[in-house]
């Protein structure tokens, strides 16, 4: 049982992350002019998976 809200709780602080990377409040950790193109392509997604990952652990801490 305990697990259960560890893993939503971790959820819920990597959905926040992704939320504030995807919305431009954070940058990603290492020097942006030698990463690929691919990592900023892929945080341009934060912005809407950042929220969804918010939802579906707020969703599995009321279910359980």
């Amino acid at each position: 049982m305990v697990a259960a809200y560890i893993d939503e709780f971790i959820m819920f602080c990597v959905g926040l992350w992704m939320t504030a990377v995807g919305l431009g409040y954070l940058v990603l950790p290492g020097n942006p002019a030698t990463q690929p193109a691919w990592v900023s392509k892929l945080a341009g997604h934060f912005k809407w998976m950042g929220p969804l990952l918010l939802f579906i652990a707020i969703v599995l801490a009321v279910a359980s």
